[in-house]
């Protein structure tokens, strides 16, 4: 059977999780994205030549993987926001459509796989 690995980065601490079944990953990617989310509190970074405001910062990173070299995830913005993606070294945003969850778009782009 095929296996889905889970990896959960919030700072320094990354969590790793093995998942049998893309329904069973995706509604914990889901779960643990908005679990991020909740406590994203991110300040604006002054630095010297540049400001950053929180949803310019990602605090929070959940990936998935799996069978067929399928690389996806989402960021969660220091504002709390949620941005879903695919690809790994060259991660491509999926773009929402109307009335659509960062999580049903990456359900869909993934689903199509």
């Amino acid at each position: 059977m095929s296996s889905y690995r889970l990896v959960v980065r919030s700072g320094a601490k990354v969590e790793r999780e093995k998942l049998d079944s893309l329904d069973d990953a995706l509604e914990s990617l889901e779960s643990r994205a908005l679990e991020l989310s909740e406590n994203a509190d991110a300040r604006v970074i002054d630095a010297k030549l540049r400001k950053f405001e929180p949803i310019q910062q990602v605090v929070g990173r959940v990936e998935l993987s799996g069978p067929s070299r399928l690389r996806a995830g989402v960021d969660v913005r220091g504002d709390g926001s949620i941005e879903s993606y695919t690809g790994r070294l060259r991660r491509k945003l999926v773009e929402q459509r109307d009335g659509e969850s960062p999580f049903e778009a990456l359900r869909r782009e993934v689903g199509s796989r």
